[in-house]
C-alpha cells in the first residue's frame, strides 16, 4: 500500500526512510520547496540518515519526495509528521498541523488510514483532526489512529524499530490497521484503549523529564547559595539503589519534546477545567533559568559582564547532533548579551548560516563556557591557556573544570 508521510523533520524522515527500507512505497510531502529539493539531492542535517541511504531509495523508487500532492484514486497510509511549536504566549500552535489535515483531507480516498505521529493536545486527533478532514474529504470511510512519535535525534541505541510504539484508533479497525503498517518495522506495539490515552501518554513522558529537570535546576539555585555541589549530591543520592532517579541541572531545556509538551498537557487540562500548577512551576522555572544563570555568571565576573569576553563551547540543545531548535543556549547568548557582554561560541556542528557569531574555540577571553560538549570538540586549548571556564553542561564526564552548577 502507498504511504503519504506528511512533514520532512527529525520525525518524518526517519519514518519514511524505515518504511521503505520495509518495502513500502513512500512518499513525502512537504511544503518547503528547498527542503525537498535538497533531499532529492540526498542532503539531510537529520541524524540517522545518510546521503547514500537516500539517493538509493529513490533510484530504486521506493521513496520520491513532493511540494505538492495529488488527488488519490486508492486507499493509502498517511502519516502527520509536523512540528506543533507553541504560539509567542506559550499556547499550542496548530497552524502546520491544520495544513497537514486540510492537504491530506484534499487527496485522501474511500478506506484510508490517517495516523497522527505529531504531539498535540489530548483529544487533538478525535477533536481536531478528524472533523477537518471528514468535512472537507466528505467521504464514507477514513480510518483515524494515532501513534506518537518517540525519536531521539542522535540516539545510537533507541531506533524506530527498538523503541516500543503506542498506539490507539477512534475505531478498533483503525487500531488493526495501524498496528499491521507498524508491525513490518517496529518490535514492541503497545495498545491502549483510545486516542486520548495514547496522546496523554506522550506528554507524560517529556512532563516527568520538564519537572524533574526543574527541580534539580532549583537545586542548583539552593546549592550555589548555600556553597556545596549540587553534581556530588545527586551523585551522592543516586548511591540509594530504590526510589531515586538521578537528574543533573543544566542551563534549561531545549528541543521539541521537553519545553513543549508539558505546555499542550497543561492546555488539555485547562480545556477539562482542571489545574496544572506543578506543571506551570516547572515550565516557568526552566524557561527562567538561562536569565538566572547569566546573574551567576555576573558574580564570577566581578559583578561587570559589559565588554567581557565571553565564548559559548556547543550551542546545540544536545550533544552530538546539529540541532538547535529551542536550545537554551541561545537564550543564554541573548541574556549575556544584554548585560554588555562580547559574545561568541563554538559549534562543529553547526554552520554559520544557522546562528552569526560562530568561531573557532579561543583563547583570549575573559570567561569559558562548557554548554553543549560534542565529542568533536576538544578542550585542550583551553585546559593549556588557563582561562577562566566553567563547565556548564549537564553531563557527568569531567572535561578538566569542577561543576558549575
Amino acid at each position: 500500500m502507498q504511504l503519504f508521510v506528511v512533514g520532512a523533520g527529525y520525525v518524518g524522515l526517519p519514518l519514511a526512510v524505515t518504511a521503505a527500507m520495509t518495502g513500502f512505497k513512500v512518499t513525502v510531502f512537504d511544503i518547503d520547496k528547498g527542503k525537498v529539493l535538497k533531499l532529492r539531492q540526498g542532503f539531510t542535517q537529520v541524524p540517522g540518515i545518510s546521503t547514500s541511504q537516500l539517493l538509493q531509495l529513490q533510484s530504486s523508487g521506493q521513496l520520491s519526495f513532493t511540494p505538492e500532492l495529488v488527488k488519490q484514486k486508492e486507499k493509502a497510509i498517511y502519516v502527520i509528521a509536523v512540528p506543533t511549536p507553541l504560539t509567542p504566549e506559550k499556547l499550542p500552535d496548530l497552524k502546520m498541523l491544520r495544513a497537514a489535515s486540510e492537504s491530506i483531507a484534499h487527496i485522501v480516498s474511500e478506506g484510508s488510514l490517517i495516523i497522527n505521529e505529531s504531539t498535540s493536545y489530548v483529544g487533538s486527533l478525535r477533536g481536531f483532526i478528524k472533523p477537518i478532514i471528514d468535512d472537507i474529504a466528505n467521504l464514507n470511510e477514513i480510518n483515524y489512529a494515532v501513534a506518537p512519535e518517540r525519536i531521539d535525534p542522535g540516539n545510537t541505541k533507541w531506533s524506530i524499530r527498538n523503541t516500543p510504539r503506542i498506539i490507539s484508533g477512534i475505531t478498533k479497525k483503525a487500531i488493526e490497521e495501524a498496528e499491521l503498517f507498524y508491525r513490518n518495522f517496529c518490535d514492541d506495539i503497545h495498545i491502549v484503549s483510545t486516542p486520548e490515552v495514547a496522546e496523554a501518554a506522550k506528554l507524560v513522558e517529556n512532563t516527568f523529564r520538564q519537572v524533574n529537570i526543574a527541580l534539580v535546576n532549583e537545586l542548583s539555585e539552593i546549592a550555589y547559595s548555600l556553597k556545596f555541589s549540587i553534581h556530588e549530591a545527586i551523585t551522592a543520592a543516586a548511591t540509594k539503589p530504590y526510589g531515586f532517579m538521578p537528574f543533573y541541572p543544566s542551563i534549561g531545556v531545549g528541543g521539541h519534546c521537553i519545553p513543549i509538551d508539558p505546555s499542550y498537557l497543561k492546555y488539555s487540562a485547562e480545556l477539562a477545567g482542571a489545574s496544572a500548577n506543578i506543571i506551570e512551576l516547572a515550565n516557568q522555572v526552566n524557561w527562567s533559568t538561562p536569565k538566572n544563570l547569566a546573574n551567576r555568571i555576573k558574580e564570577v565576573l566581578g559583578g561587570q559582564v559589559t565588554g567581557k569576553k565571553i565564548q559559548l563551547a556547543g550551542i546545540a540543545y544536545k550533544p552530538n547532533i546539529a540541532d538547535t531548535r529551542e536550545s537554551p543556549a541561545l537564550e543564554l547568548i541573548r541574556e549575556l548579551q544584554e548585560l554588555g557582554g562580547i559574545i561568541s561560541w563554538h559549534d562543529p556542528l553547526i554552520g554559520e548560516s544557522d546562528m552569526p557569531g560562530g568561531d573557532d574555540l579561543q583563547i583570549n577571553l575573559d570567561l569559558g563556557l562548557i554548554v553543549t560538549p560534542h565529542d568533536q570538540i576538544d578542550f585542550t586549548k583551553w585546559r593549556t591557556s588557563n582561562i577562566r571556564v566553567l563547565d556548564l553542561s549537564a553531563s557527568p564526564k569531567n572535561f578538566g573544570w569542577p561543576k558549575f552548577l
